[in-house]
């Protein structure tokens, strides 16, 4: 079982930066891939990072690609998201999600087998 605490959320201007935190429990975090969605009323989870156990894979939708930059420290337990150049658009509830086993990055929401509670993350225009 792995439980995973998102921080770093908030009210930030259109063009400006945040860094997303995700710190999961366990000793088995470097064994997981780590992936980033969010959510807005109404619509369903997207993806918009993932990276694989070891950090050298990474995957990106075209949404954020250039924009949004996934990492991880397995000593830390931790996987960040750092979101640049953000826009009105990019407003949502931010989940941090775990998939066990190696492999290609995934990006679909069944795919992932644990779930943090979600940080908000609002852009002002």
């Amino acid at each position: 079982q792995v439980q995973l605490v998102e921080s770093g959320g908030g009210l930030v201007q259109a063009g400006g930066s945040l860094r997303l935190s995700c710190t999961a429990s366990g000793r088995t975090f470097s064994s997981y891939t780590m992936g980033w969605f969010r959510q807005t009323p109404g619509k369903e989870r997207e993806f918009v990072a993932g990276i694989s156990w070891s950090g050298v894979s990474t995957r990106y939708p075209d949404s954020v690609k250039g924009r949004f930059t996934i990492s991880r420290d397995n000593a830390k337990n931790t996987v960040y998201l750092q979101m640049n150049s953000l826009q009105p658009e990019d407003t949502a509830v931010y989940y941090c999600a775990a998939r066990r086993g190696s492999g290609v990055v995934k990006s679909l929401e069944y795919e992932y087998d644990y779930w943090g509670q979600g940080t908000q993350v609002t852009v002002s225009s």
